[in-house]
């Protein structure tokens, strides 16, 4: 549904920030602000000095995390700034604290160096839990997400990197399955080369997929292309195994499947009609998706997809994003890595009851309460299985104590 900018405007306007602060005890007396506050912590600052894991147990360190941005990627917006991409930083802050009870900072940098944004970063962690990048242009969040996680021991979190590529090979995994392909035989054709579409590659690769074919603005990557950046230059040697040339035109001919993560109106309904039978399409593109969800089903698509609210198949990074965050700091994970991702992706995908799945649900509704819990759980028992967890907990707490955090104790819904 279109949204209305001046209610939008009012309500950002009233609410003067969509997070705030707040204490978790009471201070009523003097006795109560000698506990709380001097000299009550200097106990607790002596107990982290002899045992910086102490920390996780006498503060809210385990379940923070900062949410940072440079401005230079915002969905839908571009490089509009540190100062503007701030509405956009608190509405994900508040999204980690309503779907995940993830307490979450806007931390927005006035740089675009990569190595300032790790630099600041670093000299933040230990107040932190975990980070969580979000919306700096590509390639430069790959090297602020990679670095960074070689310096901190908390995980570090790309929204547009690993949280869309869970979501989307979750959301692909069931709808294959519903037009009855496999995604190591699926000709896959990702419309967009930046941090999404790359990740998405990327991790549909480790999955099995065989036949993707990667674009960027100037088309398929491949020796032809003369506007790649290092790191779709190394994506032109792993993807187009048919040798494919040209524009999305003469790539998505015979294709199974197309994702878009690029920009509205890109995709020709004559040219979806030369996919083959039973196509699948994820138009993500944001606020107009590469092509409209009747144009699609005019053409003759099996299963249509995007991030319309108002359309059956929302496909977004609430999914997944929540969940993941939520499992890594339940066990304090040291970081996070493909099987981990995998694991969620798995999970995600089984939220959907196999009996319900059809062209029109292979999502769980946005607002399903089954998501973060199973999520986490995912994400939780895999960072234990790869030795990434400093708080094992034992097999089916984490999916207990998650649900209860969140849901109030309604774990045997699961």
């Amino acid at each position: 549904m279109p949204i209305d900018r001046i209610r939008a405007m009012e309500l950002h306007r009233r609410a003067k920030g969509k997070i705030k602060i707040y204490p978790t005890i009471n201070i009523v007396n003097e006795e109560d602000l000698s506990m709380a506050y001097i000299p009550g912590s200097v106990g607790p600052c002596q107990a982290i000095q002899e045992d910086l894991e102490a920390s996780y147990d006498l503060t809210g360190r385990g379940n923070r995390i900062a949410v940072i941005t440079d401005g230079s990627a915002v969905l839908g917006l571009g490089d509009i700034g540190p100062d503007a991409a701030l509405p956009v930083m608190e509405g994900k802050c508040l999204l980690f604290k309503l779907f995940g009870d993830v307490n979450a900072l806007p931390i927005c940098l006035d740089s675009k160096k990569p190595e300032d944004i790790i630099h600041t970063a670093a000299l933040l962690a230990p107040g932190l839990g975990g980070f969580n990048i979000e919306d700096i242009s590509s390639p430069n969040t790959f090297t602020v997400v990679h670095e960074l996680q070689k310096i901190v021991s908390i995980p570090v979190l790309c929204d547009d990197q690993h949280g869309t590529a869970v979501v989307m090979l979750a959301a692909l995994w069931n709808a294959l399955e519903v037009v009855g392909k496999t995604l190591e035989k699926a000709s896959i054709v990702i419309c967009g080369a930046g941090a999404a579409g790359l990740s998405v590659a990327d991790l549909l690769m480790k999955a099995g997929a065989t036949g993707i074919t990667l674009l960027n603005s100037a088309g398929i990557l491949c020796p032809d292309n003369p506007r790649m950046n290092h790191i779709q230059l190394e994506f032109a040697g792993r993807t187009n195994p048919d040798g494919r040339r040209g524009g999305l035109e003469e790539a998505i001919k015979g294709a199974d499947v197309f994702i878009g993560l690029s920009k509205g109106g890109l995709l020709d309904q004559d040219w979806v009609k030369t996919m083959s039978p039973n196509a699948i399409i994820f138009a993500q593109s944001l606020p107009e998706p590469e092509i409209s969800p009747e144009a699609a089903r005019a053409a003759g698509v099996a299963v249509m997809a995007s991030g319309l609210y108002d359309y059956p198949n929302v496909i977004s990074n609430l999914h997944s994003t929540p969940g993941i965050m939520r499992g890594a700091l339940d066990v304090r994970a040291a970081s996070l890595n493909d099987t981990i991702f995998l694991s969620a992706a798995r999970a995600l995908s089984s939220v959907v009851d196999r009996r319900k799945l059809t062209p029109q649900h292979i999502m769980p509704d946005l607002f399903c309460d089954e998501v973060v819990p199973k999520v986490a759980e995912a994400v939780a028992q895999a960072a234990v299985a790869e030795g990434l967890a400093a708080h094992p907990l034992p097999k089916g707490q984490v999916y207990t104590d998650t649900w209860e955090r969140l849901y109030g104790g309604r774990a045997s819904r699961l």
